[in-house]
């Protein structure tokens, strides 16, 4: 079977195509792309490989862009630096992502999925590959409206340290230790902030990323914060976020 590899950075491509060949020695990797243009160019004039491994966002645009030149395609394997929880909810038959940078493992499940598809339809639907289009080109909130006695002020998302729930209501913390209650929902902001730079690390706080300054190891797997503002509550990353919190830090 032959595999092409949709990759702009050079280190990463060639480490893919190594494990590819020690995890799967069936697959051949016969090209490399490194762009949108260079993509449509090598499609246009070659015969489709039984696999693409396709990197979502490219110095010259998006993944989506080869794609869309396409009347079909094979199926596709997307590779991704996105935080998993911008495309969580993304896995649909035949389709996998892998999140840089590349694990093993994680490929190595992707390659077992890709063949256990391989004689089924496997492919990208229209319906799918646009669900995945519009949550990478999603618009997230920018400002926030909250009240002041009786007059309004609008707060920029860079200026939120994080958001708290306390006594049924929601707070949102300014970096300069401003609060102020606005009417969403911790589940809310989880839909509508950007997961580059917010985590929900429990059920009553949502953080950005600006705002954590020390991270302790604590009892039962979980994670001890000091944030700042400082909050006079101990701030617990809940033991199944642990893992996500950690990556969601290291991108």
């Amino acid at each position: 079977m032959k595999a092409v590899i949709v990759e702009d950075e050079e280190f990463a491509s060639k480490r893919l195509a190594q494990m590819v060949t020690e995890l799967a020695p069936e697959i051949s990797v016969v090209s490399v792309l490194s762009s949108v243009e260079e993509g449509k160019k090598w499609f246009s004039n070659n015969s489709y490989p039984d696999l693409v491994f396709l990197d979502i966002q490219l110095n010259d645009g998006y993944g989506f862009d080869i794609l869309d030149d396409l009347e079909d395609h094979p199926p596709v394997i997307f590779t991704t630096a996105y935080n998993e929880f911008a495309i969580r909810g993304f896995k649909y038959n035949g389709v996998d992502y892998l999140l840089k940078p590349i694990v093993k493992a994680d490929l190595k499940k992707a390659l077992e999925k890709f063949r256990k598809n391989v004689t089924q339809n496997g492919q990208v639907t229209g319906e799918n590959l646009e669900h995945l289009k519009q949550l990478f080109h999603k618009e997230y909130k920018h400002r926030f409206m909250v009240k002041v006695g009786n007059m309004f002020k609008s707060f920029n998302v860079e200026d939120i340290a994080y958001f708290k729930s306390h006594e049924g209501l929601i707070y949102l913390y300014t970096h300069n230790s401003q609060a102020y209650p606005i009417e969403y929902t911790i589940d809310q902001l989880e839909n509508i902030l950007n997961p580059i730079h917010f985590f929900r690390i429990n059920r009553k706080f949502m953080v950005s990323v600006k705002s954590v300054v020390e991270i302790h190891s604590y009892f039962n797997s979980r994670l001890l914060l000091k944030l700042l503002p400082k909050e006079e509550e101990q701030i617990i990353v809940s033991r199944e976020r642990t893992t996500n919190f950690k990556r969601w830090l290291d991108m």
